[in-house]
């Protein structure tokens, strides 16, 4: 009896071994009440509000060059190298004096040497003794203000361009119409030259403004999109533009799937883009040592336009010719800038209009010898 009373005692008190399996549990539980951030491409933390980390998601692992595992019970003060300002903001998130705090720090990593500069933001979470902290890589922050200038500016771009061009429409039917009249009472043939000018200049103008409503007048054709057909489209169009001294490149992903879209505004965005990368090439043509490049990629877990997408199609068109002239670099998308002598300037403001309407953007980094058209479009 004294043997079965003594069997009862010991198994009514948690063992050593009952109380790992319970933190166990208690871990796992937690992680996946947070598995969620492991799909996010920002780095996120979750502490305790005296700054104890309770987890990482696996894209902050990366940047810190430490396991989850080794980082979980740290004071994450420690990895920051002033750690007052995070001191602060937890104490203000536990008085609950704000809903977000932004501020810029330099985070410490296992090389001293290559310390991040990053954007914070801590966030209250929805338990009461949690914070959220989402560290923002400068760069990276700096790019997405950069995309939302850029959308933000060809929003503006197509209100500015239909407005002018309705102002334009009318007017300019008016003098056309006058200039005819005119012409039909002139005996004298001189001076139907003037009249004519005014014709053709009109008509010039007309077309100018057709251009400029064409992407707004037409219906959004959707159907079935291989970005692969498009590329090879446009390729065949500049080759038969440019038969000798222009070398293409094609660099393609195969894997990459088709996707619901206008092929045929895709069409006339990249080639807008490569026609003008194949001018700009126009010495180097000469010369015989002109390229051009279309390489398509995937990428995953991509921001842009404001919002998260798990898969993105990046389109590159790539050239090494002269480089964008950097009086025009921030400004290559405004309507009717040109970086050529008799360039309308409106192949790439209509381009980055019709990767809009599919929910994409464009991006340009160029140098002399390298322009780098980035096309991204979401995939489903």
């Amino acid at each position: 009896m004294a043997k079965i009373s003594n069997q009862s005692k010991l198994s009514s008190s948690p063992s050593v071994g009952s109380q790992a399996r319970n933190t166990h549990v208690r871990g796992a539980s937690q992680n996946h009440r947070f598995q969620a951030f492991d799909w996010l491409a920002t780095p996120i933390a979750i502490l305790e509000s005296n700054g104890t980390v309770v987890f990482v998601n696996s894209e902050l692992e990366d940047v810190m060059g430490q396991s989850r595992r080794s980082l979980e019970g740290e004071s994450f003060l420690n990895f920051f190298s002033d750690p007052k300002p995070l001191l602060h903001a937890l104490s203000g998130a536990k008085a609950n004096e704000f809903a977000a705090l932004r501020y810029d720090a330099e985070l410490l990593r296992i090389n001293p040497e290559e310390s991040l500069p990053v954007h914070v933001i801590v966030a209250q979470s929805d338990q009461s003794d949690e914070v959220i902290i989402e560290l923002l890589p400068i760069q990276q922050q700096t790019r997405q203000d950069r995309e939302e200038r850029l959308i933000d500016q060809a929003q503006a771009n197509k209100e500015l361009i239909r407005n002018l061009a309705h102002e334009i429409k009318n007017p300019l039917g008016g003098i056309r119409g006058a200039a005819q009249l005119l012409e039909m009472e002139m005996e004298s043939k001189e001076l139907t030259e003037y009249t004519q000018v005014i014709i053709r200049e009109a008509d010039r103008l007309q077309l100018l403004v057709d251009r400029l409503l064409a992407p707004h007048r037409r219906p959004h054709m959707v159907g079935d999109v291989n970005i692969h057909e498009v590329c090879e489209r446009v390729r065949s169009l500049v080759v038969a533009e440019f038969p000798k001294g222009l070398r293409v490149i094609r660099d393609y992903d195969t894997s990459i799937p088709e996707f619901r879209g206008d092929r045929e505004q895709l069409i006339q965005a990249v080639l807008n883009i490569a026609h003008n990368a194949a001018l700009a090439l126009s010495d180097r043509v000469t010369e015989g040592d002109a390229q051009l490049t279309f390489k398509t990629r995937i990428t995953r877990q991509v921001t842009f336009g404001k919002q998260r997408y798990r898969l993105a199609l990046e389109l590159h068109v790539i050239d090494n010719g002269p480089g964008v002239p950097d009086s025009i670099k921030d400004r290559i998308f405004f309507p009717l800038i040109s970086g050529r002598e008799g360039g309308s300037g409106l192949g790439l403001t209509l381009a980055q209009t019709f990767v809009q309407q599919h929910h994409g953007m464009i991006e340009c980094e160029s140098v002399p010898g390298r322009t780098d058209f980035k096309i991204l479009i979401p995939l489903p």
